[in-house]
């Protein structure tokens, strides 16, 4: 034995052992090691190119923020949308400035539908004189001959992008919205280093005040500051003389500081983590087949495994080339995904641009980088899922007695090996377990982790669960009269009953892919209804009309707000008013709705959570959103402050409503109570009920024959359900890709697995053959033990896709996005998946089968001792 162990102790006989016994292994089966490089290249291209689109697209959505304050040392900013310019002469006389440039930024509607996406134009109103100083960037170019443009009350500037998408040029008119009037605008220049896909536009300060009617008012003040002048000092010293005179209406920070990254990180965030996690759900199903990849190979190569340990070779070289083994699929998926994910993410950038359907990057145009340290984590995380996946198999390959692995029919060991009881479940109790655990930095990421235990438990599981499910089949099957005339069908039972191992291994495809579609497709479609159900609840009457295009210069006022109510067939309307406020610097603003409230029943005004609280005497109440209430840490009964009209007035929370539309958070007051503290009269959009025996088509042409009616965008319930449905769809579209392509991953792998293990039975099949079974029937066989374990895997994948599902919905979603749904399964699509699932099962099986088969049944035997 010592002279037969010599040559393997050689470095060069090992590795050019180990070459042949990788290489032979891939020649020999390169169907099922190329499914598993596909699943882990499939699974780290999808997210290295999601990480890659979303860090492209908020960093130049960060940084066309940031080239909006030009050179600016600290910004004060209102914690309304506008406020008083009255503050100004006290900023640019403080000590330590050298320039005070005032802003108005606005976002007005062009009128007539010029934009392509009928979105608002950004404008910058600036004071050219002092923006020289701070932001030169934004002046814009005046035509020759005509130098005094930047001033005038009729000239507009453009950026590129911005012309392009009005599809105007130099000297033409555009028309923009304020109120329900057109302001005509004359493209004086252009904006020259704006950045790619960044649409604003400027103007004059002056002009802009008088043409919207907002005289007086202002966005934020941009601070130069003399040399010299320690910033951070300068921004504290103005924050506490600014609270200490103004108390809560103002802002005071630094351009592109802590509290404006994480207000731009925090709008898109939880979007961009969730799209990832589900790009990573393919890396997992490919962990899985590396998995079943090397523990059919291991089982299938036993006999040779314990033939090379006699000759010599030791435990911990055969550990080894195991694990390498895996680990070669791992390097190639993994180099595969990196170049397929950046060829992706190029791709998907230089024609859908960075928004990804979820319109958080609107308007930008950014440009894919390779960033080493992202590649380097995914490549990782490709090597990392195969080395898991080859672990187990790797251990019980260098574990096995040479003696024992020699003798035919062991096979069934290495599965009882690999099938352990207490881990899986353990893995299941700690999942359970962390579904009560809070969000860390406001992610799910022990829901995410909860999931993960659920999958590694329940498929650790599978062959326990084989065993029981076939035995408790094959007994009842036995009492039977029609067992003795049949079989086919009791050669099947047997067999699943008494190789529940390998059995378990099949099992574990179909579960692994069919749980992670069923959980994704139940999450999607709970999120689609219960927002279809909510848009049912939140419009109730029967006609509703706004500013065309919206926007921030668009309104009602009570003039028009009259000519509505007087219209013939209304019986009833509904006045709203939404502004923006800021309750926290490091957050995007939320949402202020003033709307009539019915204070007796508030349920009947919006979709309440809960029960709503009496209001005490003297208090003026509000209603949080879901998101509202979970970002700022509010609930019933609590008193929240709002800055309104110049100050800060303190509100009682009387109840949590839910809202689909705004997840950075929404408030809804009386409009009275709106009206009473801010003296604007003015409304955003009006909701008008029908009278007897008027149609909604007839006031729609009414309230378009208004004399200002040609600004009025009018919709029915139906149509704004409809339009509203696409855009979540149109969000959604990544997710449904994602999820078509986990399915199609999780066939390839049902199908690999099934084709493995019947390519691995043909010693048996030639037993079989020997004692009379026919070819017909041991093909009889094969399709009924697929279809066997396929509905089992059916059946537990359903259970346990709806347990993650439930994760999903009532712990990941609520964390992510702050808002709750109620849960509703898609059983078309389950059934149809589960119908292509059987269906792909069984014919793999019966074309492996017919492959097995081919050799004969003396050869089938010829190495059975």
């Amino acid at each position: 034995m010592r002279q037969l162990s010599a040559p393997l102790a050689s470095p060069a006989t090992t590795r050019l052992l180990s070459r042949w016994l990788l290489l032979g292994e891939w020649r020999a089966h390169p169907v099922r090691a190329l499914v598993a490089i596909l699943a882990i290249a499939i699974g780290v291209s999808l997210g290295f190119a999601i990480h890659l689109i979303n860090a492209a697209a908020f960093n130049e959505f960060s940084t066309a923020v940031k080239s909006l304050s030009g050179q600016a040392d600290v910004q004060v900013a209102g914690r309304e949308a506008l406020f008083d310019e009255s503050i100004y002469p006290w900023l640019a006389q403080r000590d330590g400035v050298a320039v005070a440039s005032p802003v108005l930024d606005l976002h007005a509607a062009v009128a007539d539908g010029a934009g392509k996406d009928g979105g608002p134009l950004h404008i910058l109103a600036l004071d050219v004189f002092r923006a020289g100083f701070i932001s030169p960037d934004l002046i814009g170019a005046s035509a020759e001959g005509q130098p005094f443009d930047t001033l005038a009350d009729d000239a507009i500037f453009l950026s590129p992008a911005a012309l392009r998408w009005l599809a105007v040029a130099q000297g033409d008119t555009i028309a923009l919205q304020s109120g329900t009037g057109q302001v005509p605008l004359r493209v004086a220049g252009s904006l020259q280093r704006a950045r790619a896909g960044q649409r604003i536009a400027v103007m004059d300060i002056g002009a802009a005040q008088w043409r919207f009617n907002k005289l007086g008012k202002l966005s934020r003040i941009d601070l130069k500051l003399r040399q010299g002048v320690n910033r951070d000092a300068f921004q504290s010293d103005l924050a506490r003389a600014l609270e200490a005179q103004y108390p809560g209406r103002f802002q005071v920070g630094q351009p592109n500081d802590e509290n404006q990254n994480s207000r731009n990180n925090n709008l898109s965030r939880a979007y961009r983590v969730n799209l990832t996690v589900l790009a990573l759900v393919a890396l997992f199903t490919g962990a899985f087949l590396v998995f079943s990849t090397q523990a059919l190979s291991v089982i299938r190569r036993r006999g040779q495994f314990a033939l090379l340990r006699v000759l010599g070779m030791e435990r911990g070289q055969l550990l080894r080339q195991v694990l390498l083994e895996g680990a070669s699929l791992g390097v190639v998926g993994a180099a595969l995904g990196i170049a397929g994910g950046y060829a992706m993410a190029a791709v998907a950038l230089r024609f859908f641009g960075g928004d990804l359907g979820a319109g958080y990057f609107a308007g930008v145009q950014p440009q894919v980088q390779f960033t080493p340290v992202a590649a380097f984590v995914y490549f990782a995380l490709g090597l990392g899922v195969a080395l898991l996946g080859c672990a187990a198999p790797a251990l019980e390959a260098a574990r096995a007695a040479p003696a024992i692995a020699l003798k035919s029919g062991s096979e069934e060991v290495v599965t009882t090996r690999l099938a352990k009881t207490w881990p899986a479940l353990a893995c299941l109790l700690l999942a359970g377990a962390l579904t009560f655990l809070p969000p860390v930095f406001e992610l799910p990421l022990f829901g995410y982790l909860s999931i993960a235990l659920l999958l590694i438990g329940a498929i650790a599981l599978m062959p326990q669960l084989a065993a029981v499910v076939f035995r408790f089949l094959q007994r009842a099957w036995l009492r039977t009269d029609t067992s003795s005339h049949a079989p086919v069908r009791s050669l099947t039972l047997s067999r699943l009953a008494n190789a529940s191992g390998q059995a378990g291994i099949a099992l574990g495809g179909v579960l692994s892919s069919f749980s992670l579609m069923v959980a994704m497709a139940i999450m999607v479609s709970s999120f689609r209804v219960s927002v279809d159900d909510w848009l049912l609840q939140i419009l109730p009457a029967d006609v509703y009309t706004r500013t065309a295009a919206s926007g921030g210069t668009a309104g009602l006022n009570p003039r028009e707000q009259a000519a509505i109510s007087a219209l013939p067939g209304v019986a009833r309307v509904d006045f709203q008013r939404l502004r923006s406020l800021s309750l926290a610097s490091d957050r995007p603003n939320v949402m202020l709705l003033a709307r009539p409230v019915n204070l007796a029943d508030p349920g009947k005004s919006m979709v309440l959570v809960g029960d709503t609280l009496p209001v005490p005497a003297g208090s003026l109440p509000v209603w949080l959103s879901e998101a509202a209430a979970d970002l700022y840490n509010h609930k019933p009964g609590d008193s929240i402050k709002l800055p309104l009209a110049g100050g800060l007035h303190r509100f009682f929370i009387a109840g949590i409503w839910r809202d689909y539309a705004r997840s950075s958070g929404a408030i809804q007051m009386p409009l009275d109570d709106y009206r009473a503290l801010t003296g604007d009269l003015d409304v955003s959009d009006a909701a008008l009920w029908l009278a007897k025996d008027a149609t909604g088509d007839a006031l729609q042409q009414r309230l378009k024959a208004l004399p200002f009616g040609a600004s009025l965008e009018v919709s029915n319930p139906s149509a704004i359900r409809a339009l509203s449905l696409q855009i979540f769809d149109r969000s959604f579209a990544v997710t449904y890709l994602l999820e078509a392509i986990a399915i199609v991953i999780g066939l390839f792998g049902v199908a690999a697995t099934f084709s493995a293990q019947t390519l691995a039975r043909a010693r048996e099949f030639g037993m079989l053959r020997h004692v009379g079974v026919t070819r017909g029937q041991i093909l009889a066989i094969l399709a009924l033990e697929g279809g066997a374990l396929t509905a089992l895997g059916i059946a537990t994948g359903f259970v346990l896709g709806l347990l993650i599902s439930f994760v999903l919905v009532f712990i990941v979603n609520p964390q992510s996005f702050h808002w709750t749904m109620q849960l509703h399964l898609p059983w078309p699509l389950i059934a149809t998946v589960a119908a292509a699932l059987l269906t792909a099962a069984a014919l793999t099986a019966l074309i492996a089968g017919r492959q097995a088969l081919s050799a004969g049944p003396i050869r089938a035997v010829r190495e059975d001792w």
